[in-house]
């Protein structure tokens, strides 16, 4: 038996490896403008940047899931902290694009394994009493990268070169391998069966064509053929891997953790959730700094709200849910969720961001209710022996969900931007890039000293911002409608907590 302590320091070493994967997600969009000139690096190239992170990352959590549970969940963290360290190093000092684009491969590759085993190694450790708070801690640290990301990164690129947002991962993964080595006893499934390799090949394929065809979507448009059949391609090889999995006698993920309707309402809520955060997390950095003049580092003093938000929202709903239960605390953080995005929804030019900072403390405080409480209740269906692949599964349905995210709400932002933009009188070339994004709208309204076109932008880009905002807010509701219809809350004769549907 694990020592009451210990497995908490064990939960702080997990939680400082959470935080490096979370800083990646935020920190390099800050050195794209750099990377453009010192690596001469393309505009594709800077996507690739970020899209051979995302990829990766969608391509491996299955696997890594299931290496976990039958390899050793202790040994392979391990194995992921130091591809993660040595990736960092990589990308730190690559000398073109290439060199960078591999080395943000490896970093997603050592992501996909820190995510789902770093989750697994809660149901193993903690008891169901203990499970709430401790994946409250799990999300906090998952989460509190994102702001922190503009924040850190700003500094050490106002005073060092851009490889020192990378550097910054090395002694908190140094400090992670000392106390996994150290605290955490190692762990794996009984059950010792052949893998299935054709279920990896579908998956990892399912899983990287949509999140690609996703991707280029949301840069294309959805009309765009080449994405649609990209998309299509990924649904008709997760379909396959679902047929598979269910005559294969081995199986990548077992298909029953769907009977049970915690795991599966809880994961879906749970996506539901990474939906709506990360639509929020990509319109309002743009709005902080195109709109209201903030830069990187002030963007990211901004977004703390949210942050704040969601420490309080973790900690009163930890306190609640035993007396009221999890479908109570689902629906207030719905309730809330869906208020934030809306009340955000009706932001007018002038508001400044005193009105900014109540409506994203409410999302913050949403979010703090709604994702532990959505993710404890899918584990809560988790064995040890299956904690790996089902926290993986989750992972790559919260992974997948936001990707969905950012790409449909993105184009919901752009057309709401260039459906109100007034570019009469301006040369077809100059109208071209202001409609590119509202930073370059900005860019070219300051070079023209033009004040017009410059509120012309704001006010265009609010529009299409509140547009944004008011789908996710849609999202949130149905998000609270699916906690009302289908799930109800059961106490078993043993006193556990049971979801199922109505």
């Amino acid at each position: 038996m694990i020592k009451e302590n210990r497995k908490w320091w064990i939960l702080g070493a997990l939680s400082l490896c959470l935080l490096t994967v979370s800083l990646d997600l935020t920190v390099l969009n800050l050195a794209l403008p750099t990377l453009a000139i010192d690596l001469h690096a393309t505009n594709r190239e800077l996507q690739w940047f970020a899209d051979a992170y995302n990829l990766v990352l969608a391509a491996a959590l299955l696997p890594a899931g299931l290496l976990g549970d039958r390899m050793g969940r202790k040994k392979m963290l391990i194995m992921a902290l130091v591809l993660f360290g040595a990736a960092s190093w990589i990308c730190a000092y690559a000398g073109s694009a290439e060199g960078l684009i591999i080395g943000r491969a490896l970093l997603g590759l050592g992501a996909a394994f820190l995510l789902p085993l770093s989750m697994s190694i809660i149901p193993v450790l903690f008891t169901e009493e203990e499970r709430p708070k401790a994946i409250g801690l799990w999300v906090m640290a998952n989460s509190l990268g994102i702001p922190l990301g503009p924040i850190i990164g700003g500094w050490l690129l106002n005073h060092y070169w851009w490889g020192s947002v990378f550097l910054i991962n090395i002694p908190i993964v140094i400090a992670a391998l000392i106390a996994i080595f150290i605290l955490l006893p190692e762990s794996r499934s009984k059950v010792r069966s052949r893998i299935d390799l054709i279920g990896i090949l579908t998956s990892s394929t399912g899983l990287v064509a949509l999140t690609y065809g996703v991707i280029e979507a949301g840069e294309k448009g959805w009309g765009n053929i080449e994405a649609l059949a990209t998309v299509v391609t990924g649904l008709l090889a997760l379909i396959v891997f679902i047929l598979w999995e269910r005559r294969v006698r081995n199986p990548l993920i077992d298909l029953s953790l769907f009977r049970s309707s915690s795991f599966t309402w809880g994961s879906i809520l749970a996506t539901i959730v990474s939906f709506a955060m990360f639509g929020l997390l990509f319109v309002t950095p743009q709005y902080f700094q195109a709109v209201e003049g903030a830069d990187a580092l002030g963007t990211g003093i901004r977004l703390l709200p949210i942050i704040g938000g969601l420490l309080l929202g973790a900690k009163v709903s930890e306190r609640l849910k035993n007396r009221f239960g999890a479908e109570a605390i689902l629906a207030i953080g719905f309730g809330l969720l869906s208020i934030g995005l809306f009340l955000g929804a009706n932001t007018g030019s002038g508001h400044g961001y005193g009105f900014a900072s109540i409506w994203i403390s409410i999302v913050g405080l949403g979010i703090g209710f709604v994702l532990p409480t959505a993710m404890d209740v899918a584990m809560s269906a988790l064995s040890a022996e299956r904690s790996g692949v089902g926290s993986a599964l989750i992972m790559a349905m919260r992974q997948v969900g936001g990707t969905i995210g950012v790409a449909i709400l993105g184009t919901v932002l752009s057309t709401g931007y260039r459906a109100k933009l007034e570019i009469e009188g301006l040369q077809s070339d100059i109208a071209k890039v202001v409609q590119r994004s509202v930073s370059a709208g900005v860019e070219v309204a300051q070079q023209m000293d033009s004040t017009k076109l410059l509120d012309s932008v704001h006010s265009s880009f609010v529009h299409g911002m509140n547009l944004t905002l008011m789908v996710s807010g849609g999202v949130a509701a149905l998000g609270l409608v699916l906690t009302l219809v289908f799930l109800r809350l059961r106490v078993t004769e043993k006193g556990q907590l049971d979801l199922g549907a109505k």
